[in-house]
């Protein structure tokens, strides 16, 4: 079920609301909310709700185990839980892969394996994980009410596209949370704001990105350049409006999620595009991966080691091909070059000498992370570059783009990459505070910007042209 359908607009939503605040105590709530997180999982993938409920029930009593196990039992437990989450998510998502890639070195003729990938795998064994690794640092303990982790991994605004969220940032939510008409309102002005994104930029730039990335190697110089510059706002705005609209819906269930995102291509290097992209997979890849492998702390070499082997199972974690490895060691490479001494050399240039540079490291980074095949990106970045001979517009893109998309397209640049203190229209006094009337206005200002958003967006989803989200299959 997609958050931009009409069918969890107009049906699941209201319901589970009524559901949910009808519930009574939180402990009922929290059942409630169980089941509809179910329903809303089953409701597109009906045999597989049975894979999560499945590695939810083992890492439960994992967790459990582990809690209590002293000695050398406790490692072992750990190592062995731990080993389960990888190789289940490793045979529904790198079965194929890997099959196909040893056919292809060896000369091998080995059956492929036909694995359908659960949805939201990727982030509900993430969540698995980090909840057992925690568990065995002494972070805190194993929680003993099923319902309570069972909740934390399904939970219904995250489970399938993020955020990634750890044990302990919800940890207390689970057992008491606070609901108020204020907090209902905030989450629903959040939610307006990334269905707002999803519906409003990234499906309308889509049809440019799709028609760009589908023509098959016959792009021109101009159609490649425009085609990236459109799937560029079409993921952010895609898994930006997807993020804030969990988010959202989180914050109506008494649930504060995190960020994850903070506007990302305004960043001048891209050590600090990672710091503001996907915000919960970077940290978790800093908190479990980085740091044991020693982070920094045993000398250049090892850093650089560190990074790129991040990087690398970063790009794999994306998806099963070449392309996402060649996408996640392109970013590792670069982060290298920052340590080495790129990383000075951008701070010491102008800001938008800076900032330029980081953006085109990330729109052809973008390539690779969008082409269907690594063939098709390198044909893509050919033409970007001017060694396929044609440069001007092609006339199908030049008939195809009307003058909405091209609103969009520049509404999009200016939202992505503009700081939001430039869109501040509320003066503060010396001490940062707002004049009431000043306070007065911008509630008002931004109701009236909310129901705008939700009434154009509603009206394109009438018009049928929502799309699921791109990270729905990671």
């Amino acid at each position: 079920m997609v958050f931009s359908s009409p069918t969890f607009l107009f049906a699941f939503l209201p319901i589970s609301l009524a559901i949910y605040f009808l519930s009574g105590r939180t402990a009922f709530k929290n059942i409630s909310l169980l089941l509809l997180s179910l329903i809303f999982y089953a409701w597109g993938e009906p045999w597989f709700v049975l894979v999560m409920l499945g590695l939810t029930a083992l890492n439960y009593f994992a967790a459990i185990a582990i809690d209590d196990a002293k000695g050398r039992l406790r490692p072992g437990l750990f190592v062995t839980a731990l080993s389960v989450n990888l190789g289940i998510l490793g045979a529904f998502k790198y079965a194929a892969f890997a099959v196909t890639s040893l056919n292809a070195v060896a000369g091998l003729t080995l059956q492929v394996p036909e694995v359908e990938l659960p949805l939201g795998i990727s982030f509900f064994t993430f969540h698995c994980m980090s909840y057992l690794i925690d568990i065995y640092r002494g972070q805190f303990s194993a929680n003993r009410k099923f319902s309570e982790m069972a909740l934390y991994i399904a939970l219904f605004p995250q489970l399938i596209a993020g955020p990634i969220v750890r044990y302990k940032t919800i940890a207390r939510q689970l057992s008491k949370r606070r609901h108020t008409i204020g907090r209902a309102s905030i989450g629903m002005r959040i939610f307006i704001i990334g269905l707002a994104q999803k519906i409003l930029i990234a499906d309308e730039v889509a049809r440019i990105a799709d028609a760009v990335f589908n023509a098959n190697g016959a792009q021109s110089l101009a159609d490649s350049w425009l085609g990236t510059l459109a799937y560029t706002l079409q993921i952010y705005f895609d898994f930006a409006g997807y993020s804030n609209m969990a988010i959202g819906l989180g914050f109506i269930f008494g649930f504060a999620l995190p960020r994850n995102f903070n506007l990302p291509y305004t960043s001048r290097s891209i050590t600090e595009f990672w710091r503001r992209w996907h915000m919960s997979l970077s940290a978790w890849f800093r908190d479990y991966l980085y740091i044991p492998l020693g982070g920094n702390r045993l000398g250049p070499l090892k850093t650089y080691r560190n990074l790129l082997i991040v990087f690398l199972l970063c790009g794999l974690w994306h998806g099963a091909s070449w392309a996402f490895v060649v996408w996640g060691l392109y970013h590792g490479f670069f982060l290298v070059l920052e340590r080495i001494g790129l990383g000075r050399l951008l701070k010491a240039v102008p800001l938008v000498l800076s900032w330029a540079w980081t953006l085109l490291v990330v729109m052809v980074g973008w390539v690779f992370f969008r082409a269907d095949t690594l063939s098709d990106a390198m044909l893509m970045l050919q033409s970007m570059f001017g060694m396929r001979g044609e440069v001007a517009l092609s006339e199908p893109l030049r008939a195809m783009i009307a003058p909405l998309q091209m609103l969009v397209l520049g509404a999009g640049i200016a939202l992505a990459m503009i700081p939001r203190r430039k869109w501040r229209l509320v003066r503060t006094d010396a001490r940062g505070a707002a004049p009431a009337i000043w306070r007065g206005a911008s509630s008002l200002a931004q109701a009236t910007g909310a129901t705008l958003l939700l009434v154009l967006a509603l009206l394109s989803i009438s018009g049928g042209t929502y799309s699921p989200f791109l990270y729905f299959r990671f």
